[in-house]
């Protein structure tokens, strides 16, 4: 795998992301400190949370994932040998992740500020190398929408606000550099262009769906990722397993994600066509389905990391070996193929 840069930051993170969303849901403790130990020892560098982890959110298990993690550093001591991301949660109905009565998680300043001491706390960490807004504050849909609705303008935490507080815990100490998450064009370039005015940091890039199914981030964020220096972190890049292969014979694993949490693939309903192509087009190149769909996302010159989840080390194997096979023009052209016959069908 490459090392990459992280934005405009003396950070190198390597092309290959550990993800963590299924800790302490469908994966246990031992379990995800096998998958961090295993990713380290083979040369990853970069690891991704979430406070509202593991998904789907709920209030019982909310915050387990970075739990897990903590405990993981408390153990091993061996905080200067990987990147540490984590996020914080939106606009959204998750009130349990704040104390106090809440109407809903917000990026306020003071919401801002509750969400990284908790995570500081639960990571047993004393900085966050990236910390990320998970899903923009403005009452727009962040996942699987396919047309825009404008929104109050007046209900939107102001960016100089949100900006502000990052600002003030990158100088704490704190976090060391911020980033964002499903976000769109337009905040990313007024989040850089308030960066500017102010002196205050920069974001260092943008985590977003992608995939050979989910092409949206090329249509206009991908250029100011290459001229501005916001890389993609790109997650399910494998579609939630269906770019496995695994799901072409319509049957659905017990064990698998798609049979737990079936609402959770809201955004794939519509692609299983081009989800066929994607499968048999890597078995007629001589590839498994899995090698074509991560090198595909790991080739991207505006990504920076791809971020990789496992239910077991079996996966996490496959998955990362994956991404140790050459990029060919064959590949790109069948790709290219299946862009312009599906044109993205999951949003």
């Amino acid at each position: 795998m490459d090392m990459r840069k992280l934005g405009r930051t003396n950070i190198d993170v390597t092309s290959v992301c550990l993800g963590t969303m299924t800790w302490g849901k469908q994966n246990t403790e031992v379990e995800a400190h096998e998958q961090l130990d295993y990713a380290l020892e083979r040369g990853i560098n970069f690891i991704d949370v979430a406070e509202m982890y593991p998904v789907p959110g709920e209030a019982e298990t909310q915050g387990r994932t970075e739990t897990y993690i903590g405990n993981w550093i408390e153990a091993r001591k061996n905080r200067d040998k990987y990147i540490l991301a984590t996020k914080v949660t939106g606009r959204s109905g998750m009130t349990w992740t704040r104390d106090g009565d809440v109407p809903m998680t917000r990026h306020t300043p003071a919401q801002i500020d509750e969400a990284v001491e908790k995570s500081l706390k639960r990571l047993k960490t004393d900085y966050i190398d990236l910390y990320q807004l998970h899903w923009p504050d403005r009452a727009i849909p962040g996942f699987g929408f396919h047309s825009y609705q404008d929104y109050d303008e007046s209900e939107m935490v102001p960016f100089e606000d949100i900006l502000g507080a990052l600002h003030r815990h990158v100088e704490k100490g704190n976090i060391r550099h911020i980033g964002l998450s499903n976000e769109t064009a337009w905040a990313t370039m007024k989040f850089l262009q308030l960066a500017d005015q102010k002196g205050w940091p920069r974001m260092a890039s943008n985590q977003c769906v992608y995939s050979l199914v989910a092409r949206r981030f090329d249509y206009e964020r991908a250029e100011i990722a290459m001229r501005e220096d916001v890389g993609l972190l790109a997650y399910s890049p494998l579609a939630m397993g269906l770019l496995t292969g695994k799901y072409d014979g319509g049957d659905k694993p017990e064990d698998s994600r798609w049979a737990k949490f079936p609402t959770f693939l809201g955004r794939y309903d519509i692609s299983h066509e081009a989800v066929r192509d994607c499968n048999d087009t890597a078995r007629r190149l001589g590839l498994t389905p899995t090698q074509f769909a991560l090198k595909f996302v790991e080739s991207r010159q505006f990504v920076t990391s791809n971020i990789i989840g496992a239910t077991s080390m079996a996966q996490l194997k496959e998955n990362i070996d994956a991404h140790e096979i050459d990029w060919t023009k064959d590949m790109e052209k069948e790709a290219a193929r299946i862009h312009k016959t599906h044109r993205s069908p999951a949003a």
